[in-house]
């Protein structure tokens, strides 16, 4: 593994450790708020106006910085049953071409498409009506996720194109033996 890889992984590693934590707190924090708001509609007898919106956006950070994180960890479904019938050789293209697919997405829709919409939603001066926040920042999480998502997606690639790389195991695990 050349020095600029081991950087790079070094690097995505703390980004991976950044986002379970940010998973976490997110997830602690919706049940939390999901209590309260249980709690203040049934106890109360009025429910907290903000609950359920903040569940709902909390709901979509931690959907999309989680779908990137699985995609890291090969933890999407997929249907590769033909690819299994494949050589190796054919395996492998196909692993390359499928990551340079996510890539181009992740880079094109949620990078680019994303960002638009941030920059749009914060000109135009939305704001969350329990929340109080600029909506912008609810939209924040799709060109951040599609960031990790071509990070991930350039990770794999390096793994898939080291020479010795064997396709039944995982990027990560093909990095671990290699250092």
């Amino acid at each position: 593994m050349s020095h600029v890889q081991s950087i790079f992984t070094r690097c995505v590693l703390r980004l991976v450790k950044g986002l379970e934590v940010l998973l976490v707190v997110g997830m602690a924090v919706l049940v939390v708020d999901v209590l309260w708001g249980v709690f203040s509609r049934y106890v109360l007898g009025e429910q907290t106006r903000w609950t359920e919106e903040l569940a709902v956006y909390l709901l979509v950070w931690i959907s999309l910085m989680g779908a990137a994180l699985t995609f890291r960890e090969k933890g999407h479904l997929g249907v590769d049953y033909f690819v299994g019938k494949l050589e190796p050789s054919a395996r492998r293209l196909s692993a390359i071409f499928v990551e340079v697919i996510v890539f181009a997405f992740s880079a094109f829709a949620l990078v680019h498409g994303g960002w638009n919409l941030v920059i749009k939603t914060f000109a135009s001066g939305q704001v969350l009506p329990a929340l109080n926040l600029p909506m912008g920042y609810v939209y924040s999480v799709v060109p951040i996720s599609g960031v990790v998502f071509c990070l991930f997606a350039f990770e794999h690639l390096m793994a898939y194109l080291s020479v010795d790389f064997d396709l039944k195991t995982s990027p990560q695990s093909a990095e671990k033996e290699s250092d």
